[in-house]
């Protein structure tokens, strides 16, 4: 009996895979995923004449590839090397919630453009990285990828605004 009473609990490391909270949140994630991509496939088709660049349901259904695709790849790293428990969230993960709600007021007030860009400045450099060249090329390079990928692939406008008006202009 007393040898029974010294033995410790099994560590989280010999628990199965699917009791670890890594492979919860995977799954979790790839199911959501795997749900909304079903969904996409019940979309209907535009006719050729309106279709401007690729069909609407192609962009959802490479997007939740690329989520399904990411999330497996996370998985797969995280049975390499654990990840650690936090007591609490980081000071960059409340920042990012906060990036996002000023993104949404500089998009729907200024420029969505604009928006891209201090959004892509303000999480970079919240996430590390200090050194002001970066920041700068990050937040003009970003917005410009973005913004030819759907001006010119998907073949989308960006809404008015005070730098897409000058573009369009």
């Amino acid at each position: 009996m007393n040898n029974v009473l010294k033995k410790k609990r099994a560590n989280k490391s010999s628990l199965p895979f699917f009791f670890k909270s890594s492979f919860k949140v995977s799954f979790t994630i790839i199911l959501i995923s795997l749900i909304l991509l079903i969904t996409t496939f019940s979309f209907d088709a535009v006719p050729p004449i309106l279709n401007r660049g690729i069909q609407p349901a192609t962009f959802p259904k490479a997007l939740l590839v690329l989520i399904i695709f990411l999330t497996s790849v996370v998985f797969y790293l995280s049975i390499k090397t654990p990840w650690k428990k936090e007591s609490k969230l980081p000071k960059s993960f409340f920042v990012t919630l906060i990036a996002f709600v000023l993104f949404l007021v500089i998009a729907k007030t200024l420029d969505f453009f604009l928006a891209i860009s201090v959004f892509s400045a303000l999480v970079s450099y919240y996430w590390g990285e200090k050194r002001i060249f970066y920041l700068l090329t990050v937040s003009i390079l970003f917005p410009i990828i973005v913004f030819i990928f759907f001006e010119t692939f998907l073949g989308l406008r960006f809404p008015p605004g005070i730098i897409t008006n000058i573009y369009y202009n």
